[in-house]
Protein backbone atom coordinates (compact mmCIF):
# COMPACT_ATOMS: atom_id res chain seq x y z
CA UNK A 1 0.00 0.00 0.00
CA UNK A 2 1.29 3.42 -0.93
CA UNK A 3 0.40 6.22 1.44
CA UNK A 4 -0.39 9.44 -0.47
CA UNK A 5 2.10 12.27 0.11
CA UNK A 6 0.78 15.04 2.32
CA UNK A 7 2.38 18.45 2.08
CA UNK A 8 2.51 19.80 5.63
CA UNK A 9 0.62 22.96 6.49
CA UNK A 10 3.11 23.43 9.35
CA UNK A 11 6.42 22.00 8.08
CA UNK A 12 8.49 23.59 10.84
CA UNK A 13 6.39 22.34 13.74
CA UNK A 14 7.47 19.30 15.77
CA UNK A 15 6.80 18.04 19.27
CA UNK A 16 6.45 20.96 21.66
CA UNK A 17 9.05 21.63 24.33
CA UNK A 18 6.33 21.15 26.95
CA UNK A 19 5.70 17.56 25.86
CA UNK A 20 9.42 16.86 25.64
CA UNK A 21 10.17 18.18 29.12
CA UNK A 22 7.15 16.52 30.73
CA UNK A 23 8.18 13.15 29.26
CA UNK A 24 11.74 13.66 30.49
CA UNK A 25 10.47 14.63 33.95
CA UNK A 26 8.39 11.44 34.13
CA UNK A 27 11.33 9.32 32.96
CA UNK A 28 13.63 10.69 35.69
CA UNK A 29 11.00 11.06 38.44
CA UNK A 30 11.65 14.81 38.48
CA UNK A 31 9.45 17.46 40.03
CA UNK A 32 7.72 18.93 36.98
CA UNK A 33 7.74 22.73 37.19
CA UNK A 34 7.84 22.93 33.41
CA UNK A 35 4.34 22.68 31.99
CA UNK A 36 1.92 25.34 33.20
CA UNK A 37 -0.90 23.57 34.97
CA UNK A 38 -1.82 23.03 38.64
CA UNK A 39 -1.22 19.75 40.46
CA UNK A 40 -4.05 20.50 42.93
CA UNK A 41 -7.83 20.15 42.65
CA UNK A 42 -10.37 22.83 41.90
CA UNK A 43 -13.04 23.96 44.34
CA UNK A 44 -15.46 21.03 45.02
CA UNK A 45 -18.34 23.51 44.75
CA UNK A 46 -17.48 23.99 41.07
CA UNK A 47 -17.54 20.25 40.45
CA UNK A 48 -20.87 20.05 42.30
CA UNK A 49 -22.28 22.84 40.13
CA UNK A 50 -21.34 20.95 36.95
CA UNK A 51 -22.70 17.66 38.31
CA UNK A 52 -25.97 19.38 39.23
CA UNK A 53 -26.20 20.78 35.69
CA UNK A 54 -25.81 17.26 34.31
CA UNK A 55 -28.48 15.91 36.64
CA UNK A 56 -30.75 18.80 35.64
CA UNK A 57 -30.61 17.61 32.04
CA UNK A 58 -28.20 20.16 30.56
CA UNK A 59 -26.51 17.60 28.34
CA UNK A 60 -27.50 18.54 24.78
CA UNK A 61 -26.16 21.22 22.45
CA UNK A 62 -26.25 24.73 23.90
CA UNK A 63 -26.63 27.80 21.68
CA UNK A 64 -23.68 28.26 19.33
CA UNK A 65 -22.29 31.38 21.13
CA UNK A 66 -22.63 29.71 24.54
CA UNK A 67 -25.13 29.34 27.38
CA UNK A 68 -26.83 32.75 27.87
CA UNK A 69 -26.40 32.71 31.67
CA UNK A 70 -22.63 32.29 31.31
CA UNK A 71 -22.34 35.04 28.71
CA UNK A 72 -24.35 37.32 30.97
CA UNK A 73 -22.08 36.49 33.91
CA UNK A 74 -18.98 37.33 31.85
CA UNK A 75 -20.48 40.62 30.69
CA UNK A 76 -21.36 41.58 34.27
CA UNK A 77 -17.92 40.60 35.59
CA UNK A 78 -16.12 42.57 32.87
CA UNK A 79 -18.20 45.66 33.54
CA UNK A 80 -17.64 45.42 37.30
CA UNK A 81 -13.87 44.99 36.94
CA UNK A 82 -13.06 47.16 33.94
CA UNK A 83 -15.97 49.53 33.37
CA UNK A 84 -16.90 48.37 29.89
CA UNK A 85 -20.22 46.70 29.15
CA UNK A 86 -20.26 43.99 26.50
CA UNK A 87 -23.62 42.87 25.13
CA UNK A 88 -23.85 39.19 26.12
CA UNK A 89 -26.01 38.44 23.08
CA UNK A 90 -23.73 39.89 20.41
CA UNK A 91 -20.33 40.56 21.97
CA UNK A 92 -19.42 37.54 24.14
CA UNK A 93 -18.76 33.97 22.93
CA UNK A 94 -17.79 30.87 24.92
CA UNK A 95 -14.86 28.94 23.44
CA UNK A 96 -13.15 25.57 23.80
CA UNK A 97 -10.32 27.16 25.73
CA UNK A 98 -8.14 30.15 24.90
CA UNK A 99 -6.08 28.32 22.27
CA UNK A 100 -9.16 27.65 20.15
CA UNK A 101 -10.27 31.23 20.73
CA UNK A 102 -7.01 32.66 19.40
CA UNK A 103 -6.93 30.38 16.35
CA UNK A 104 -10.55 31.29 15.57
CA UNK A 105 -9.81 35.03 15.87
CA UNK A 106 -6.89 34.73 13.49
CA UNK A 107 -8.78 32.61 10.95
CA UNK A 108 -11.63 35.15 11.05
CA UNK A 109 -9.40 38.21 10.60
CA UNK A 110 -6.25 37.31 8.71
CA UNK A 111 -6.19 37.00 4.93
CA UNK A 112 -3.29 35.41 3.02
CA UNK A 113 -0.33 37.81 3.04
CA UNK A 114 -1.58 39.86 6.02
CA UNK A 115 0.99 40.59 8.71
CA UNK A 116 0.42 39.94 12.40
CA UNK A 117 2.82 41.35 14.99
CA UNK A 118 3.82 39.01 17.81
CA UNK A 119 5.94 40.09 20.76
CA UNK A 120 8.67 37.60 21.60
CA UNK A 121 9.02 35.56 23.71
CA UNK A 122 5.47 34.44 22.94
CA UNK A 123 3.15 31.51 23.53
CA UNK A 124 3.86 28.76 21.04
CA UNK A 125 0.46 28.64 19.31
CA UNK A 126 0.49 32.21 17.98
CA UNK A 127 2.80 31.82 14.99
CA UNK A 128 1.40 28.46 13.74
CA UNK A 129 -2.10 29.99 13.95
CA UNK A 130 -0.99 32.89 11.77
CA UNK A 131 0.65 30.53 9.28
CA UNK A 132 -2.47 28.35 9.05
CA UNK A 133 -4.40 31.47 8.03
CA UNK A 134 -1.83 32.26 5.33
CA UNK A 135 -0.57 35.28 7.26
CA UNK A 136 2.96 36.40 8.02
CA UNK A 137 4.18 36.64 11.61
CA UNK A 138 6.25 39.75 12.27
CA UNK A 139 8.34 39.12 15.38
CA UNK A 140 9.12 42.09 17.63
CA UNK A 141 11.21 41.37 20.74
CA UNK A 142 10.24 42.49 24.19
CA UNK A 143 13.21 44.19 25.88
CA UNK A 144 15.59 41.41 27.01
CA UNK A 145 15.96 41.17 30.76
CA UNK A 146 12.91 43.26 31.65
CA UNK A 147 10.51 41.96 28.98
CA UNK A 148 8.86 45.37 28.64
CA UNK A 149 7.18 46.27 25.33
CA UNK A 150 9.26 48.56 23.13
CA UNK A 151 6.63 50.83 21.57
CA UNK A 152 9.20 52.26 19.18
CA UNK A 153 9.96 48.83 17.76
CA UNK A 154 6.27 48.01 17.56
CA UNK A 155 5.62 51.25 15.67
CA UNK A 156 8.45 50.47 13.26
CA UNK A 157 6.94 47.03 12.56
CA UNK A 158 3.53 48.39 11.50
CA UNK A 159 3.10 48.50 7.73
CA UNK A 160 0.22 48.82 5.28
CA UNK A 161 -0.08 45.00 5.48
CA UNK A 162 -0.42 44.82 9.27
CA UNK A 163 -3.78 43.26 10.17
CA UNK A 164 -3.35 42.66 13.91
CA UNK A 165 -1.04 42.64 16.90
CA UNK A 166 -1.14 40.03 19.67
CA UNK A 167 -0.33 41.07 23.22
CA UNK A 168 -0.32 38.94 26.37
CA UNK A 169 -0.60 40.41 29.87
CA UNK A 170 0.16 39.03 32.40
CA UNK A 171 2.81 37.49 30.21
CA UNK A 172 3.72 33.88 29.58
CA UNK A 173 6.60 33.10 29.86
CA UNK A 174 8.24 36.15 31.48
CA UNK A 175 5.65 37.01 34.20
CA UNK A 176 5.79 40.69 33.20
CA UNK A 177 2.60 42.80 33.30
CA UNK A 178 1.73 45.73 31.05
CA UNK A 179 1.31 49.04 32.86
CA UNK A 180 -1.47 51.56 32.32
CA UNK A 181 1.03 53.89 30.64
CA UNK A 182 2.16 51.17 28.22
CA UNK A 183 -1.45 50.36 27.32
CA UNK A 184 -2.16 54.06 26.69
CA UNK A 185 0.91 54.27 24.48
CA UNK A 186 -0.38 51.31 22.49
CA UNK A 187 -3.80 52.96 22.29
CA UNK A 188 -2.22 56.11 20.85
CA UNK A 189 -0.05 54.11 18.45
CA UNK A 190 -2.97 52.11 17.01
CA UNK A 191 -5.44 55.01 16.96
CA UNK A 192 -4.76 56.20 13.38
CA UNK A 193 -4.54 52.64 12.01
CA UNK A 194 -6.92 49.82 11.13
CA UNK A 195 -4.86 47.32 13.10
CA UNK A 196 -6.83 44.86 15.24
CA UNK A 197 -5.74 43.91 18.76
CA UNK A 198 -5.78 40.33 20.03
CA UNK A 199 -5.40 40.64 23.80
CA UNK A 200 -4.53 37.34 25.48
CA UNK A 201 -5.56 37.90 29.10
CA UNK A 202 -5.78 34.33 30.39
CA UNK A 203 -3.81 35.21 33.57
CA UNK A 204 -5.94 38.31 34.21
CA UNK A 205 -6.66 37.46 37.87
CA UNK A 206 -3.01 36.77 38.75
CA UNK A 207 -1.49 40.24 39.16
CA UNK A 208 0.61 40.70 42.29
CA UNK A 209 1.71 43.27 44.86
CA UNK A 210 -1.52 45.27 44.73
CA UNK A 211 -1.22 46.14 41.04
CA UNK A 212 -4.28 46.15 38.77
CA UNK A 213 -4.72 44.12 35.62
CA UNK A 214 -4.81 46.54 32.69
CA UNK A 215 -7.32 44.84 30.41
CA UNK A 216 -7.76 46.17 26.90
CA UNK A 217 -11.41 46.58 27.94
CA UNK A 218 -10.38 49.52 30.16
CA UNK A 219 -9.21 51.65 27.22
CA UNK A 220 -11.84 52.81 24.76
CA UNK A 221 -9.42 53.13 21.86
CA UNK A 222 -8.18 49.57 22.37
CA UNK A 223 -11.54 47.98 23.23
CA UNK A 224 -13.11 49.18 19.98
CA UNK A 225 -10.56 47.13 17.97
CA UNK A 226 -9.88 44.28 20.42
CA UNK A 227 -10.69 40.64 20.84
CA UNK A 228 -10.17 39.93 24.55
CA UNK A 229 -9.41 36.31 25.41
CA UNK A 230 -10.01 34.78 28.87
CA UNK A 231 -9.67 31.29 30.36
CA UNK A 232 -11.79 29.58 33.00
CA UNK A 233 -9.21 26.79 33.06
CA UNK A 234 -6.49 29.14 34.29
CA UNK A 235 -8.74 31.05 36.70
CA UNK A 236 -10.44 28.08 38.38
CA UNK A 237 -7.65 25.43 38.22
CA UNK A 238 -9.44 23.31 35.59
CA UNK A 239 -7.12 23.51 32.57
CA UNK A 240 -8.38 20.15 31.32
CA UNK A 241 -11.92 21.47 30.91
CA UNK A 242 -10.81 23.68 28.02
CA UNK A 243 -13.39 26.43 28.45
CA UNK A 244 -12.63 30.07 27.70
CA UNK A 245 -14.31 33.15 26.30
CA UNK A 246 -13.87 36.02 23.87
CA UNK A 247 -15.31 39.52 24.16
CA UNK A 248 -15.29 41.92 21.22
CA UNK A 249 -17.41 44.62 19.56
CA UNK A 250 -20.44 43.18 17.77
CA UNK A 251 -19.08 43.76 14.26
CA UNK A 252 -15.89 41.84 15.06
CA UNK A 253 -17.72 39.17 17.00
CA UNK A 254 -20.03 38.46 14.06
CA UNK A 255 -17.02 37.47 11.97
CA UNK A 256 -15.55 35.46 14.86
CA UNK A 257 -18.76 33.46 15.21
CA UNK A 258 -18.80 32.62 11.49
CA UNK A 259 -15.57 30.67 11.99
CA UNK A 260 -16.36 29.45 15.51
CA UNK A 261 -19.55 27.69 14.40
CA UNK A 262 -17.60 25.60 11.89
CA UNK A 263 -14.51 24.70 13.90
CA UNK A 264 -16.13 23.71 17.22
CA UNK A 265 -19.74 24.95 16.83
CA UNK A 266 -20.15 25.18 20.60
CA UNK A 267 -18.74 24.13 23.98
CA UNK A 268 -19.83 21.40 26.40
CA UNK A 269 -23.12 22.31 28.03
CA UNK A 270 -22.96 21.20 31.68
CA UNK A 271 -19.65 22.92 32.34
CA UNK A 272 -21.05 26.19 30.99
CA UNK A 273 -24.05 25.96 33.32
CA UNK A 274 -21.80 25.01 36.22
CA UNK A 275 -19.46 27.94 35.57
CA UNK A 276 -22.40 30.35 35.31
CA UNK A 277 -23.62 29.23 38.72
CA UNK A 278 -20.12 29.37 40.23
CA UNK A 279 -19.53 32.91 38.95
CA UNK A 280 -22.34 34.20 41.15
CA UNK A 281 -19.73 34.35 43.91
CA UNK A 282 -16.84 36.67 42.92
CA UNK A 283 -14.59 35.56 45.80
CA UNK A 284 -12.77 32.74 43.96
CA UNK A 285 -11.39 35.01 41.22
CA UNK A 286 -10.99 38.05 43.48
CA UNK A 287 -8.84 35.99 45.87
CA UNK A 288 -6.76 34.35 43.16
CA UNK A 289 -3.97 36.94 43.10
CA UNK A 290 -3.32 36.51 46.84
CA UNK A 291 -3.42 32.72 46.46
CA UNK A 292 -0.76 32.69 43.75
CA UNK A 293 1.28 35.50 45.28
CA UNK A 294 1.75 33.32 48.37
CA UNK A 295 3.07 30.52 46.16
CA UNK A 296 5.31 32.95 44.28
CA UNK A 297 6.73 34.25 47.56
CA UNK A 298 7.30 30.74 48.93
CA UNK A 299 9.17 29.78 45.77
CA UNK A 300 11.22 32.98 45.59
CA UNK A 301 12.18 32.81 49.27
CA UNK A 302 13.29 29.23 48.77
CA UNK A 303 15.61 30.24 45.92
CA UNK A 304 17.20 33.22 47.66
CA UNK A 305 20.14 31.16 48.86
CA UNK A 306 20.82 29.58 45.47
CA UNK A 307 22.93 30.82 42.57
CA UNK A 308 19.84 31.17 40.39
CA UNK A 309 19.15 34.87 39.83
CA UNK A 310 15.48 35.68 40.31
CA UNK A 311 13.81 37.88 37.71
CA UNK A 312 10.69 39.86 38.70
CA UNK A 313 7.39 37.96 38.69
CA UNK A 314 4.63 40.57 38.47
CA UNK A 315 1.82 38.25 37.36
CA UNK A 316 0.82 34.81 35.96
CA UNK A 317 2.05 31.69 37.77
CA UNK A 318 5.58 31.68 36.39
CA UNK A 319 8.99 32.53 37.79
CA UNK A 320 11.97 33.10 35.48
CA UNK A 321 15.57 32.78 36.63
CA UNK A 322 18.94 33.65 35.12
CA UNK A 323 21.20 30.57 35.09
CA UNK A 324 24.45 32.34 34.20
CA UNK A 325 26.04 31.85 37.64
CA UNK A 326 25.15 28.15 37.73
CA UNK A 327 26.15 26.73 34.36
CA UNK A 328 27.81 27.47 31.03
CA UNK A 329 25.18 25.38 29.25
CA UNK A 330 22.61 26.95 26.98
CA UNK A 331 19.02 27.09 28.19
CA UNK A 332 17.76 23.92 26.49
CA UNK A 333 20.75 21.81 27.54
CA UNK A 334 20.55 23.23 31.07
CA UNK A 335 16.88 22.25 31.38
CA UNK A 336 17.70 18.71 30.27
CA UNK A 337 20.60 18.53 32.74
CA UNK A 338 18.48 20.01 35.53
CA UNK A 339 15.81 17.37 34.96
CA UNK A 340 18.21 14.43 34.79
CA UNK A 341 20.74 15.40 37.46
CA UNK A 342 18.86 17.63 39.91
CA UNK A 343 15.36 16.24 39.45
CA UNK A 344 13.45 19.41 38.59
CA UNK A 345 11.97 20.21 35.17
CA UNK A 346 11.91 23.75 33.76
CA UNK A 347 11.33 25.29 30.32
CA UNK A 348 13.98 27.21 28.34
CA UNK A 349 12.86 30.70 27.31
CA UNK A 350 14.54 30.12 23.95
CA UNK A 351 11.58 27.84 23.10
CA UNK A 352 9.39 30.95 22.96
CA UNK A 353 11.53 32.67 20.29
CA UNK A 354 11.43 31.91 16.59
CA UNK A 355 15.22 32.03 16.29
CA UNK A 356 15.88 30.24 19.58
CA UNK A 357 17.37 33.38 21.20
CA UNK A 358 19.26 32.20 24.29
CA UNK A 359 19.63 34.73 27.11
CA UNK A 360 20.43 32.14 29.82
CA UNK A 361 16.94 32.31 31.33
CA UNK A 362 14.58 29.43 32.19
CA UNK A 363 10.97 29.37 33.40
CA UNK A 364 9.48 27.55 36.38
CA UNK A 365 5.73 27.14 37.05
CA UNK A 366 4.68 27.61 40.68
CA UNK A 367 1.02 26.58 40.21
CA UNK A 368 1.72 23.59 42.41
CA UNK A 369 0.93 22.31 45.89
CA UNK A 370 3.18 23.83 48.54
CA UNK A 371 4.68 20.40 49.20
CA UNK A 372 5.52 20.07 45.49
CA UNK A 373 7.25 23.45 45.57
CA UNK A 374 9.17 22.55 48.74
CA UNK A 375 10.33 19.28 47.18
CA UNK A 376 11.58 21.17 44.13
CA UNK A 377 13.28 23.82 46.28
CA UNK A 378 15.10 21.19 48.31
CA UNK A 379 16.62 19.87 45.09
CA UNK A 380 17.31 23.30 43.58
CA UNK A 381 19.23 24.41 46.66
CA UNK A 382 21.95 21.97 45.61
CA UNK A 383 22.84 24.32 42.76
Amino acid sequence: MTVPHLASRLPNVGTTIFSVMSALAAEHNAVNLGQGFPDFDCDPQLVDAVAQAMRAGHNQYPPMPGVPALRQAIAGKTEALHGRRYDPDTEVTITAGATQAILTIILACVQPGDEVIVLEPCYDSYVPNIELAGGVAVRVPLTPGTFRPDLGKIAAAITARTRAIIINTPHNPSASVWTEDEMRQLEDLLSPTGVLLISDEVYEHMVFDGAQHQSAARFAGLAERAFIVSSFGKTFHVTGWKVGSVAAPAELMAEFRKVHQFNVFTVNTPMQHGLAEYLKNPAPYRELAAFYQAKRDLFRQGLEGSRLKLLPSYGSYFQCVDISAVSDLGEADFCQWLTREIGVAAIPLSAFYGDGFDQRVVRFCFAKKDETLRAALERLRRL
